[in-house]
């Protein structure tokens, strides 16, 4: 059984939060053509009217944004492999390509040009790039995702945006603040390992400390064709309109998923064909999926104490978990579980590795929105300012917990318990 298809046999569950200040009435999958801004000449269209969303146009800009930067991701695999594909590794030893530096550029350009004062936090500087004479391919891999009434962007600016999001670039000090959150591709190793492992290109609008608006896209994607008819699924397969995801989430609001390939390929764009996604209703902890690191072995899982655990979804019995190993990087993960693909993921504060907010801020969101539960180890809600003058590092006590809501606290008391015995 192949894992990435695998159908949830629980049924959705639809989780109203209450604790937001913004609601957004609409639970409809359709609505009219929206009127935008003046200034606002992006090409995206929401699910929800622009009344009822504080941050719409925000999130507008963002989805536009992140539905570039996907295709702007697709187009660098496509040569990634030839015989001048570039792939680099940082120092960290994380591979690196011209489509994460492509990526932030290009974010920053756009959001620097409609959100001036907004400062940007995200992951890349430019400092590689021109040690390794990247200029060129990155500038080329940003200038092919440019809108029309754009200027010809130059090298200057193509490497200024990238360190607009860079660690030098803005100091927030104790004050509360606005700012968005990029992760410009998470899953890096899965982008360069082919379509079997997901990545994503992140995006948060973090307002005073909470987080109000996020978008993944996931251009790898697969989405389960059981309900299509064989000619949909034989003209996806022809296409490839069966691949890649956008989910957006708004506070108030809930979370939605679009195909990608509607919004990269379509000659107009869709207003209609979103949908409205919610956790999976899973009570027991022997029956959730949990998302794991292709890379991850069983015992190292943090319940293996209390659980054994299986790859093999026809296997796992009362004393086993399922984990899916889907997913390189920590969003994809979010992604599963905002989906309803997966119940649960455990992250792991390892020692002397500091947990960076942009691999996790607009994951939160979206499971939050989609009726699920983010916590610390120990029931904590995530400071999303504990790094006090850059905003790039969080804290969690042991780790982060992403659940359904269902098994939260059954989850936390295991932790607790595997915890105290050692």
């Amino acid at each position: 059984m192949n894992l990435l298809y695998y159908a949830p046999p629980f049924p959705a569950v639809r989780f109203i939060h209450t604790h937001h200040h913004h609601r957004c009435r609409s639970t409809t999958t359709t609505t009219s053509p929206l009127s935008r801004a003046r200034l606002f000449t992006v090409r995206a269209s929401l699910p929800f009217p622009i009344q009822e969303a504080k941050y719409y146009r925000e999130l507008e800009a963002a989805v536009d944004v992140v539905e570039r930067a996907c295709h702007l991701c697709v187009d660098v695999k496509s040569s990634l492999f030839s015989s001048d594909g570039r792939i680099f590794e940082k120092n960290d030893q994380t591979p690196v390509t011209v489509a994460d530096f492509g990526v932030q550029a290009l974010v920053s350009l756009e959001l620097g040009k409609l959100f001036p004062s907004i400062p940007l936090v995200a992951e890349e500087d430019s400092a590689f790039v021109r040690s390794n004479n990247l200029e060129d391919p990155v500038v080329k891999a940003v200038t092919r995702q440019a809108s029309a009434e754009d200027k010809p962007w130059t090298h200057d600016d193509v490497l200024k945006a990238i360190d607009r999001g860079g660690k030098e670039a803005f100091t927030f000090g104790t004050k509360t603040a606005t700012y968005w959150v990029l992760d410009p591709i998470d899953g890096t190793r899965g982008f360069l390992k082919g379509s079997e492992a997901l990545y994503v290109v992140g995006l948060a609008l973090v307002v005073e400390g909470e987080i109000v608006l996020g978008v993944m896209g996931c251009p790898n994607w697969q989405y389960d064709s059981s309900n299509e008819s064989t000619t949909e699924v034989q003209e996806n397969r022809k296409n490839l309109a069966g691949s890649g995801i956008i989910m957006i989430a708004h506070i108030g609001c809930g979370v939605w998923t679009k195909r990608l390939s509607d919004m990269l390929y379509a000659t107009t764009k869709m207003i209609n064909g979103w949908t409205r996604c919610f956790v999976d209703g899973c009570c027991l902890i022997h029956e959730a999926r949990f998302c794991a690191s292709d890379s991850q072995s069983s015992d190292s899982f943090p319940l293996s104490t209390t659980f054994s655990a299986t790859t093999i979804a026809d296997s796992a019995g009362n004393n086993q978990i399922l984990l899916l190993p889907t997913c390189c990087g920590s969003l994809c993960k979010y992604l599963m579980v905002a989906s309803g693909r997966a119940g649960v993921y455990i992250h792991s504060g390892k020692v002397q590795t500091s947990i960076k907010i942009w691999d996790h801020a607009v994951g939160i969101i979206c499971v939050l929105e989609a009726g699920g539960k983010v916590t610390d180890w120990k029931g904590s809600q995530v400071d999303l300012a504990a790094d006090k003058d850059g905003r790039r590092i969080i804290y969690p006590s042991g780790g982060i917990l992403v659940t359904n809501g269902n098994l939260h606290d059954q989850i936390l008391d295991k932790i607790s318990s595997v915890s105290s015995n050692v």
